[in-house]
């Protein structure tokens, strides 16, 4: 599952460093289907943060990856 997540976040990275940000992998909670990860760069402070993580980064995951549920920032 871990790989998986890895290489779908590898699909949507250039689209975050096009804008100067960048995303890192922390963890996956199986129980919940929460994938943990890192804003970096601009995506770290951008106002914007919270709808790239929810409605880009999570919905690639969820639609691509059964199990995963949600995305949170730490």
């Amino acid at each position: 599952m871990e790989e998986e997540i890895k290489k779908v976040l590898a699909d949507v990275r250039p689209s975050l460093q096009a804008d100067g940000g960048d995303v890192e992998y922390v963890g996956f909670d199986e129980k919940t289907g929460i994938v943990k990860v890192k804003l970096q760069g601009a995506c770290s402070h951008c106002p914007m943060s919270t709808l790239t993580l929810k409605e880009g980064i999570g919905r690639v995951l969820k639609s691509k990856i059964v199990g995963v549920t949600d995305i949170e920032a730490v």
